[in-house]
């Protein structure tokens, strides 16, 4: 299992380097000029030329990527904003917490009530609870994020008055934009659930089991539910690792000081080096929630742990 686990890590390193290289040559050969954006537009040509000689703008495009890249992995440095002069590597930690809480929350939301949905309508097959959670499925997934944003604050925040429709730390300013981030979430994660759920329960073992004796509850719980976790926790990480970057829309709608906000702000003000720093932040986080996933696999099936075993032995 620790073979494996390095053996990802170290497939993590050409994965980054793809997306720094990507994200790099995407702002390299980008119209604008962040000199001039910082300087504003009264700024003369030889201020502008002035400010690109001190970022290093004006070098050669092999010259300012390996700039980066030693930057990047022998300084451990990921730069300092162009709009801000403060090290991006603090601003994405402070901002990453706010990212990171709404993406747990929101997905811890999504599991319960998504998970719990797609049960019931797998051992319910064709009922009226069924149809009824595939339906509220089906439209939770096809409603974009925002727009169930915008529909919670114009009726909890400005029409009743619960809860606040913006900033972020109290308990009721978390509570509309993590609804609105799970809503979604929990529409994908209802359908995927039903969807193994069934393809257990009609397994001969499951028979086996309830010609026993046993109850429903634990056949379902404990023999059926367990060997559906497998396509489950999958697009459960999948869904974390996208809320986490992805928290962009929620973040805009509820005014967040998140990362996904630092990210929009860097773009509209051609930050180049918080834009870089952010994505390949936001890749390494993807990576370790994707290996996470798959030591969980290997937790939740003996098989898969038992494979593991076997490849060390023979190697």
């Amino acid at each position: 299992m620790a073979r494996y686990i390095l053996k990802r890590i170290l497939m993590l390193i050409p994965v980054l380097f793809g997306v720094t290289l990507l994200v790099f040559t995407l702002l390299y050969f980008a119209k604008g000029d962040p000199a001039a954006t910082k300087l504003g537009s009264e700024a003369t040509e030889e201020e502008i030329q002035e400010l690109r000689e001190e970022w290093g703008l004006n070098d050669s495009y092999p010259v300012r990527f390996g700039r980066y890249v030693k930057q990047v992995l022998i300084d451990h440095d990921l730069g300092t904003s162009y709009a801000t002069g403060k090290s991006i590597s603090q601003d994405i930690v402070y901002r990453f917490k706010i990212t990171f809480q709404i993406a747990m929350i929101s997905v811890g939301m999504a599991l319960v009530f998504g998970v719990l949905m797609g049960i019931v309508a797998a051992v319910k097959q064709y009922s009226i609870w069924d149809n009824a959670s595939m339906v509220a499925a089906l439209i939770g997934s096809s409603m974009p994020g925002f727009w169930i944003g915008l529909l919670m604050s114009i009726l909890f925040a400005l029409k009743l008055g619960w809860f606040p429709a913006s900033g972020w730390g109290a308990f009721k300013q978390m509570v509309l934009p993590c609804t609105a981030s799970a809503i979604g979430l929990a529409g994908g994660l209802a359908r995927q659930t039903r969807s193994s759920m069934l393809e257990v329960i009609r397994q001969d073992y499951i028979t086996t089991a309830r010609a026993k004796g046993i109850s429903n509850l634990k056949v379902i719980f404990v023999h059926a539910f367990r060997n559906a976790l497998i396509p489950i926790v999958t697009a459960a990480g999948n869904v974390l690792g996208f809320s986490l970057g992805g928290a962009v829309v929620i973040e805009a709608v509820f005014s967040i000081p998140g990362l996904g906000m630092y990210m929009v702000d860097a773009i509209n003000k051609r930050d180049y080096p918080a834009i870089q720093g952010s994505t390949l932040y936001m890749a390494v986080v993807f990576g370790i929630v994707m290996l996470v996933v798959d030591i969980l696999y290997a937790l939740i099936d003996p098989r898969i742990k038992a494979r593991y075993k076997t490849v060390k032995k023979k190697v």
